[in-house]
């Protein structure tokens, strides 16, 4: 059974990743306070702990899965492209997958190679539009 591991928000651009074991999701405002979570395609992201590992593995690195800068990690779920306008739900939470988040040259600064090492088969996890507010915690049940 998949389930959700992780929070993550930002409050400034360019700034650290903030952790938290609940946050209220919504239409408006994205993880609450998340600096990125204003309405559009590009709402919330979403990163597999199993992809993430994969890319880790391939550097020979161990790093923390908010050097990704993505909000939510999902354990049991591998994302792709079959995945593009699927629903996500994340306990009474409910996500549109919009697309895949492109790895980019903040990935470099990580760790050399990493935004390769996260371009297969999605392993950058994905985007995804909020559909309903709701209030998420760590350990709640994901469904695709």
């Amino acid at each position: 059974m998949a389930s959700l591991q992780g929070i993550s928000y930002r409050v400034v651009k360019g700034g650290p990743m903030l952790e938290t074991s609940a946050a209220l999701v919504t239409t408006s405002t994205g993880v609450a306070q998340d600096v990125f979570g204003k309405p559009g395609k590009r709402q919330v992201t979403l990163l597999s702990s199993h992809q993430w590992m994969q890319a880790c593995n391939d550097l020979g690195v161990d790093l923390p899965w908010t050097a990704r800068r993505a909000n939510l990690l999902i354990d049991g779920i591998n994302f792709g492209p079959q995945d593009k306008g699927k629903i996500i739900q994340i306990g009474a939470l409910q996500l549109e997958i919009t697309g895949e988040t492109d790895p980019c040259k903040k990935m470099e600064k990580v760790s050399q190679g990493l935004e390769a090492a996260l371009r297969p088969d999605w392993r950058g996890g994905v985007t995804c539009r909020v559909l309903n507010d709701a209030e998420i915690s760590i350990g709640d049940t994901v469904t695709l």
